[in-house]
């Protein structure tokens, strides 16, 4: 069954299927685990109901044990992916108090002290990856790092933070197009990076649906006196910007690859396409954007909701043409090369996807109750 872009209830209809369905992140210490506990978080701020904070505290608990150790973590991997559940944790010492919570998020902000970095300052994005920023790195860490830092009054972080969205913004964005590349490696020692500029070679759609994202949620934190406040905005609005010239105008969706949408075996994705949305609608929301964006918002809202999305016999959403996982490098290797992007398994509800089509939801739903949209 088609769903009704009119319908109010989309959020709450989205994290029920979301909860009544099981994954296997919900069984380990993952990024994925984080991004769907926090579109649930969202949904709950919104409603107030408190099924939706039970959930989250019910999935985080069982990987916080009794000493606030997290079950299920390393970190001796120095992997960004595995900080992004911090949020959730946060969220839980902010309403608990639970010391627990304020003990292992504090593991998670110990790696970053730890995690190695470039010659200027970046990230690396997992210790197996020498040298190498990811798009996707800076919403596994950053916002969760800025939030870190305003609760406990890190205020020399938000420097280290602004770093990190401004040198992928500096050494990843193509000129031509304003679009970024997935990756960065300042050595130029990756098979898959440009001689010259260090970049891999294609523009992967979930890659800048990460960033945009975590831009956005970091200026949820990030001091408003900071120097550094009105660049971060101007990357986002120049991001934003630039992926307007590539929308599907049928569809109002993005491919997979998003500058290629003639070529062979390309496909319209749907975690980059909500991602998108969920940008759109949250900046319009804060005011970072002006009113202008909001055609782009809604033809992205109502191409997922047409093209992308059904209620199935148990009355529950199902997101389709997912892409299941994409990278750079390791074993088998991956060389970002078009025809590996779009290699990659295509499947149904995973929480990529699934977590942004529900933020995306909440803060469309948030707009329509400003009476914005």
């Amino acid at each position: 069954m088609q769903i009704n872009a009119f319908e109010k209830d989309l959020p709450e209809i989205a994290a029920k299927s979301a909860m009544s369905r099981h994954s296997k992140y919900l069984d380990k210490w993952c990024y994925e685990l984080g991004l769907i506990l926090k579109a649930v978080e969202g949904v709950w701020r919104l409603t107030g109901k408190s099924e939706y904070f039970d959930y989250i505290k019910h999935s985080a608990d069982r990987f916080i044990d009794n000493g606030g150790n997290i079950i299920d973590y390393d970190i001796n991997e120095l992997n960004l992916d595995m900080v992004n559940p911090g949020k959730i944790l946060l969220l839980l010492y902010n309403e608990t108090s639970d010391i627990r919570y304020r003990k292992a998020a504090g593991t998670l902000r110990k790696q970053l002290d730890r995690q190695p970095r470039n010659r200027q300052g970046g990230f690396w994005h997992k210790a197996v990856y020498p040298h190498q920023m990811w798009l996707d790195g800076v919403y596994m860490s950053s916002p969760f790092y800025a939030q870190y830092a305003l609760l406990f009054d890190e205020v020399q972080a938000f420097d280290d933070i602004a770093n990190q969205v401004i040198l992928l913004a500096s050494n990843a964005k193509d000129t031509a197009t304003g679009l970024l590349y997935h990756a960065w490696d300042e050595s130029r020692g990756m098979k898959w990076s440009n001689d010259i500029t260090g970049c891999s070679p294609h523009f992967w759609g979930r890659a800048m649906g990460w960033y945009a994202m975590a831009v956005v949620d970091i200026l949820d934190f990030f001091p408003s006196t900071h120097p550094k406040r009105s660049v971060i905005l101007e990357i986002l609005k120049n991001l934003l910007t630039a992926l307007v010239q590539f929308q599907d105008e049928e569809t109002g969706l993005w491919y997979q690859v998003v500058d290629l949408p003639e070529r062979k075996g390309n496909y319209l994705e749907a975690s980059a396409s909500c991602m998108f949305a969920y940008s759109y609608a949250k900046s319009i929301s804060c005011g970072y954007l002006d009113g202008t964006f909001k055609t782009p918002l809604l033809k992205a809202y109502n191409g997922v909701l047409r093209h992308l999305t059904y209620i199935d016999d148990l009355g529950c959403m199902n997101l389709k043409n997912v892409c299941s996982v994409a990278g750079l490098g390791g074993n088998p290797y991956r060389d970002g090369s078009f025809a590996y992007y779009i290699s990659e398994p295509v499947v149904e509800n995973d929480y990529k996807g699934y977590g942004p089509l529900m933020l995306a939801l909440t803060e469309i739903e948030k707009l329509r109750r400003k009476n914005l949209i």
